[in-house]
Formats: C-alpha cells, structure tokens, sequence
C-alpha cells in the first residue's frame, strides 16, 4: 500500500509516519508535501496512491481546494484539529476523519476500514452524505460585539480579519476596527471563497478591498488594502499564484 502524506507540520508529520511504520510496516510513504499547490503538482505528475492522509489547514489555504482544482478519486482520511468540516470531507472521497492528535488505535482502525471498503461502497456512502447534508451557504451579515450590543453588519462592509496572538479583529470599509469572537479558522469557515481569501496568518482579506500590489524580492506579495492595517499583508511566494488567480476570478 502506498500512502501519500499532506501536512504542513512537521510533527504532526512524523508523528503520521512513525504511527504509520508501527502499525503497517509493509506500507510505502509515497510523498510527503505541505500546500495546496504541491498537492495539485505532485497528483499530476505521479502515479496516484492507494491512500491519502491529509491536514484541512495547509499553508497556503484549506485542503478543499484541491479538489476544485482536479478530480480525486483516491480515498482520504483528513486528519485536523478543527471538527467542524466532517460533512465537506465527506463530500470528497473522505473515509474517516481523525481529529489531532492522532492516535495510534484511531488510525489503526481508519487504515482497517479502509481495506475493507470497496470502490463501489465508497461511491455509495459519498452519494448518501451527500444528499443528506445542506448544500454549503456562506454568512452574509455579520453581528459584531460592540460596546454592549452587536452591530448588524453586512459582509461586503467588511475589508479583513486580522489576528494576534491575543484576539481576532474585524476591519470595515469605514476604516474602523472592532474585536470579533473566533478563531480566523472559524471564520474562514463561514465565508464565501470567491470574495475572502486567507491572505497568511494574520490575515483574511476581501475582494473588494485590494488596491495594490507589490511583487518583493523574494516573489512575496505585499498586498495593500481600503483600509491602514496594523502590520504589511505579506503572501507567501508558495501562495502567490493562488491569491493572484483568486482576484482576477470571476465571481
């Protein structure tokens, strides 16, 4: 059995492999790679694997995107620490869905189910959640804590999230700032992918709110938006390409 790896932390990963070696040592690790674009490069120019374990945060976005970007017919088992995105997994080709971190006998008993199921059982049991979970809807209005009330906010006001180590934060169109409960995981959950982006760690921007960008040195992109935020939108040369093609998407 080959297995191909996706994960962009490293002990996370050979926590994966290790558990891997202990309980199926005939098994092949086939790749190990850490981004959405690697993901996509390495599935068009190898020959595809029995099996895929795969994180949903990757570091230039979520995992889903993969399958927006080419068609996947291998089984996965999505390894997370977020619960949140069983239903979307199982809309693609997932088998299982391990929450971090990952226990020996949790993944023993996923591997174990996956050499049971046959193509055609997989098939059957996607369409069959498929049609049980509601089509996915994304959040057009916000409730921003403000003061001691929550401000209704429509989401085409808003032009980024912003985190720090301590709290999340809100920025609208109007330049103003407000904190916002959850964790920039969660929020990104909940909004429309063609008009929000990850941007990187700090940052989820919209749309409509890029006004410039700088191409650095080193093929970062400095992004500037609508709005003065507190530290330079840095993305990654590694997402680039991405954030590039998402802002010239038609919506």
């Amino acid at each position: 059995m080959k297995i191909l790896i996706v994960e962009d932390e490293t002990v996370a990963c050979d926590n994966l492999m290790e558990i891997i070696r202990e309980i199926e040592p005939e098994t092949e690790i086939a790749g190990s790679i850490e981004s959405i674009t690697q993901t996509v490069r390495w599935l068009k120019n190898n020959p595809m694997p029995d099996l895929i374990l795969m994180d949903i945060h990757l570091s230039d976005g979520s995992a889903f995107a993969i399958f927006d970007k080419m068609e996947i017919e291998t089984p996965v088992i999505f390894t997370t620490a977020y619960d949140e995105y069983a239903i979307e997994a199982f809309r693609v080709n997932s088998i299982d869905y391990l929450l971090k971190p990952i226990k020996t006998e949790d993944l023993k008993r996923a591997l174990e189910k996956f050499k049971k199921i046959t193509r055609q059982d997989l098939l059957k049991y996607i369409t069959q959640v498929a049609r049980l979970a509601p089509g996915q809807t994304y959040r057009d209005k916000l409730l921003i804590p403000d003061r001691d009330r929550l401000k209704p906010v429509d989401i085409g006001e808003v032009s980024c999230f912003y985190t720090t180590d301590k709290n999340t934060k809100v920025c609208l169109k109007t330049d103003k700032w407000y904190s916002y409960p959850g964790t920039l995981e969660q929020i990104e959950a909940t909004l429309n992918p063609t008009e929000f982006i990850r941007a990187n760690k700090q940052f989820i921007v919209a749309r409509d709110s890029v006004k410039n960008i700088t191409i650095w040195f080193d093929s970062r992109l400095l992004v500037t938006l609508d709005v003065e935020t507190p530290e330079r939108i840095y993305v990654s040369k590694n997402k680039a390409a991405e954030f590039k093609a998402w802002l010239v998407r038609k919506s």
